[in-house]
């Protein structure tokens, strides 16, 4: 099954391999409006084309000018139904945000701290000796695992048990790392976080995001998501197996919950991005918190904040999150320097990355970035080896090789090393995937690694 949301660290990198390969070259900047709204379509045909996902929706806003809000391809392949205005897509983790907005109207309403010890509001969760704070399920600083990596999960994913069932399932186990010491994504802290939510404003979690943040953003096709309602243009979700598309895996939506069960609109999250970022659902210090990123125990910060990762698509900031969940992949993208919103839903699971589409629409209508390159003159070798440490779901692995005078990073689940290009210092990078070797005493013993969605240290062996 396809998991709520389903980034690991090799995971990631290939995804950045499929996005350079499925990438559309585009002038960098269109002459006129037209032309950019008829390179908007061809963008999104491109990455329909040959079955590759069954429809997508998508908003395009720059400023005030909606260029691209619409539906393409199909919303159902066996009814052979076209994508319809205002389909309505699961969302998955970019639910996350509207956990985190709850979490800090709340704060402001002197209902709760986000420094609290989170048993003062699930007295009875076993955290094993650690203190784990309610920022920390926000950021994924908890060391918590996350629910979706356990093999044990897809054993109850489409069966409406308790949540009990689940709760159970993920709080025995052991922890990742001590709270605040590195960043791993873990869907177990927002599940928590939804509890905590219902806890301290006596609302279900549903009622309290429709009545406090759909309808103060303006968000009427937005809703929680059920696998037995009825939801007027609701797609289809389909996930690709070895012969082409097929019906998505089943999954109730007792377990997503406040990690990723919203269902939502290209237009409800345009509207929603548009009152988030304009002040209209958070107070000032609550949006500042909800973007601007953690830091660790050691002072380090990630790129992180509460729901939300702040960094870079193609050398322009973004404050982003995407989503993967059975039948259904998102991405909702605000371009604070240009006053831009890009949302992509796609009603299919592989191999359309929502990411890729969001970066070849903003090329389309943003200004092109000046590449940033530099040369590494010291010796490479000194960086080879194997490097291990925490993973999200099980230890990460990873192996840096030297070839033909450039640096590659291998891993599990990737289909070749992808190379890393030199910036400064230590530092490498690819495709705003951060690397970052440490020397002792001049000699290289570890690898920090940074995805903004996961922050993790791997010793040398």
């Amino acid at each position: 099954m396809r998991h709520i949301r389903f980034r690991s660290f090799a995971a990631t990198f290939a995804a950045v391999l499929l996005i350079g390969s499925l990438a559309t070259p585009l002038a960098a900047q269109q002459k006129s409006r037209a032309q950019m709204v008829s390179a908007i379509d061809s963008v999104v045909a491109s990455y329909l084309k040959g079955g590759k996902a069954a429809g997508m929706s998508i908003a395009v806003i720059k400023g005030r000018d909606t260029l691209a809000l619409k539906g393409y391809g199909s919303a159902d392949l066996e009814l052979n139904t076209s994508t319809p205005a205002r389909a309505v897509y699961e969302i998955g983790s970019v639910t996350k945000q509207f956990t985190a907005a709850a979490i800090l109207q709340l704060r402001d309403a002197g209902k709760l701290s986000l420094t609290d010890n989170i048993l003062k509001y699930l007295p009875n969760y076993p955290t094993q000796g650690h203190t784990i704070t309610v920022g920390q399920l926000l950021d994924h600083t908890s060391g918590m695992k996350d629910y979706t990596s356990l093999p044990k999960f897809g054993t109850i994913a489409s069966r409406n048990l308790p949540r009990d069932t689940l709760i159970a399932m993920f709080q025995a186990e052991p922890f990742d790392f001590n709270p605040g010491e590195l960043q791993l994504y873990t869907n177990s802290a927002y599940f928590l976080a939804g509890l905590i939510i219902e806890k301290t404003s006596g609302e279900t979690y549903a009622d309290y995001i429709k009545k406090h943040l759909f309808e103060k953003a303006g968000m009427p096709d937005s809703r929680y998501c059920s696998e037995s309602a009825i939801i007027p243009r609701k797609a289809h979700g389909y996930d690709m197996g070895a012969k082409g598309l097929e019906n998505k895996s089943p999954l109730a939506h007792v377990y997503p919950f406040s990690a990723g069960s919203i269902c939502s609109t290209a237009g409800d999250l345009a509207a929603w991005n548009r009152a988030l970022h304009g002040g209209k659902v958070l107070s000032a210090a609550a949006y500042h918190d909800i973007t601007t990123p953690s830091k660790l125990n050691d002072g380090t910060t990630i790129r992180y904040a509460k729901g939300l990762a702040i960094h870079k698509f193609d050398g322009r900031r973004v404050i982003e999150h995407g989503g993967g969940i059975n039948g259904f992949l998102s991405q909702s993208t605000y371009y604070p320097d240009d006053d831009a919103i890009i949302v992509v839903l796609i009603n299919s699971g592989g191999p359309v990355a929502p990411a890729a589409v969001a970066k070849s629409l903003a090329n389309v209508v943003l200004a092109p970035v000046k590449a940033v390159s530099a040369t590494y003159t010291g010796d490479l070798a000194a960086f080879a080896g194997e490097y291990n440490g925490p993973g999200r779901g099980k230890p990460m692995k990873m192996k840096i090789t030297v070839e033909g005078g450039k640096l590659y990073l291998g891993a599990e689940g990737l289909p070749k090393p992808i190379d890393l290009s030199y910036r400064a210092g230590d530092l490498w990078e690819h495709d705003d995937q951060l690397v970052t070797f440490v020397r002792d005493n001049g000699k290289v013993t570890k690898m920090k690694i940074d995805q903004a969605y996961g922050y993790s240290v791997l010793t040398k062996k």
